[in-house]
């Protein structure tokens, strides 16, 4: 018992602890990792602003080429229909200045007419690289065809992109990739600081379930303490009755030899039985109880004769019980005892002065025991406290009987009793519940 009291501020404490600091260190994690999701928030924000610049660009440069080689092609036309009058300078100028874009002409036969700015390398077929240019320029859709008006005819004009813009291009190209993996790094840490924002309140649910883990922990210890000191308490009741009892049963067999014809020998016999039972009731408290099927109208009989002939003669008993046998599996003085203690409750209940119905009952697997009297009555609010150890309201009261008749029913019946009803001034009925 000592344990108890300062395990539980103790665990309570424990549990705030956790509480506290498991809460601080998810408070800090969900603090950096906000910061890391803002910053890479704005870093995402700044590449894609410059993703979308280079796309302008890279379109912007594209414009431009394309510009270009219309305007090198129409050169080209130029010179194609000039005569001996025209001026070529222009389109000859225009001409040599594409230094940058690689090109290749095709007649309207198929074949290779011209090519310009394809870098050959060393070792490597000019047929390939120009076929690859081809191959890139068609993909592409970078063919422009020029008419050879007057003579008929015409010729094609493949282009690639520039090796400026083919690099911007793969710049473009490397930055959409990075943009695109960032911003799945950006989803994925939302949802992880979305998620870690819920973890505080799935650690106090933890604590809070920990905590009652705990509180029922020390309910349980202490309740199990409790029924050892019941069961102790009960067992050495039996035990000191045991000596006296045999005692009296002794010099009743003396009173017998001497006045055999004393009428109040059996009366005498009868209690000293009575107190043997008991006697025996006590020793079997914390014990296994030996059920046997029984008829519950010849139990609660016994129990109302006994208590009526120690009643006042201003209790009134009136016993309504089914006329067919009602078998029910118990333990005969146990029971008993129940039904004697909730008649005795009842006697003090009206002070000695009234009528106590007893009513037996069935209904599909279960039977019912209604003891009810006519005294002052139980508060709604007290209908479970009088089963609490201690509870009484009588001035020499141990507050027991009920508790121990609880325990009767529900563990070693695994039935109930309660409060059926109750009305202050006019009355209580306690209900009995056992299983066939």
């Amino acid at each position: 018992m000592n344990n108890s009291r300062w395990l539980r501020p103790f665990l309570v404490t424990l549990a705030l602890l956790i509480f506290v600091v498991s809460l601080l260190v998810s408070s800090l994690l969900v603090s950096a990792l906000e910061t890391h999701v803002r910053d890479l928030e704005a870093h995402v924000k700044g590449m894609e602003t410059h993703v979308k610049g280079l796309e302008g660009l890279v379109v912007e440069r594209r414009q431009e080429e394309l510009d270009k080689m219309k305007l090198w092609v129409e050169a080209m036309r130029t010179i194609n229909n000039a005569d001996e009058n025209t001026d070529l300078s222009l389109a000859i100028s225009v001409l040599e200045s594409n230094n940058t874009i690689p090109m290749v002409v095709f007649d309207s036969c198929g074949n290779v007419n011209n090519y310009r700015n394809i870098e050959l390398q060393a070792g490597c077929d000019t047929a390939s690289l120009v076929n690859e240019v081809v191959e890139h320029a068609r993909a592409r859709g970078y063919v422009i065809r020029m008419d050879m008006a007057p003579y008929g005819g015409f010729m094609s004009v493949l282009y690639d992109e520039s090796l400026e813009l083919s690099r911007l291009s793969g710049i473009l190209d490397a930055q959409s990739v990075l943009l695109e993996s960032q911003s799945r790094l950006l989803d994925s840490q939302s949802q992880l600081l979305a998620r870690l924002s819920y973890y505080p309140y799935v650690q106090l649910a933890v604590v809070l379930l920990f905590f009652v883990i705990c509180i029922l922990a020390i309910l349980s210890s202490k309740r199990a303490e409790q029924n050892r000191v019941w069961v102790g308490l009960s067992k050495e009741t039996a035990h000191q009755l045991g000596t006296p009892i045999s005692s009296l049963m002794a010099w009743i067999e003396v009173l017998k030899e001497k006045y055999p014809a004393d009428e109040l020998l059996p009366e005498m016999e009868h209690d000293v039985a009575r107190l043997q039972r008991v006697a025996e009731r006590f020793s079997k408290i914390g014990s296994k109880p030996e059920h046997m099927v029984e008829d519950l109208r010849a139990v609660i009989e016994r129990s109302v004769e006994y208590v009526k002939r120690r009643s006042p003669s201003q209790v009134k008993y009136e016993l309504s019980i089914p006329s067919s046998p009602l078998l029910v599996s118990m333990n005969a003085p146990l029971l008993e005892w129940v039904v004697e203690n909730l008649c005795k409750n009842a006697v003090d209940a009206m002070n000695g002065c009234g009528q106590i119905t007893i009513n037996v009952s069935q209904n599909g697997s279960c039977a019912f025991i209604d003891v009810t009297d006519t005294g002052k009555g139980i508060a709604k609010s007290c209908h479970k406290r009088v089963f609490e150890p201690g509870y009484t309201t009588k001035k020499r009261g141990w507050g027991l009987g009920l508790s121990l008749a609880k325990r009767i029913m529900e563990q070693y019946h695994k039935g109930r009793v309660f409060v059926k009803n109750s009305v202050p001034g006019k009355g209580t009925t306690f209900r009995l519940e056992l299983k066939k």
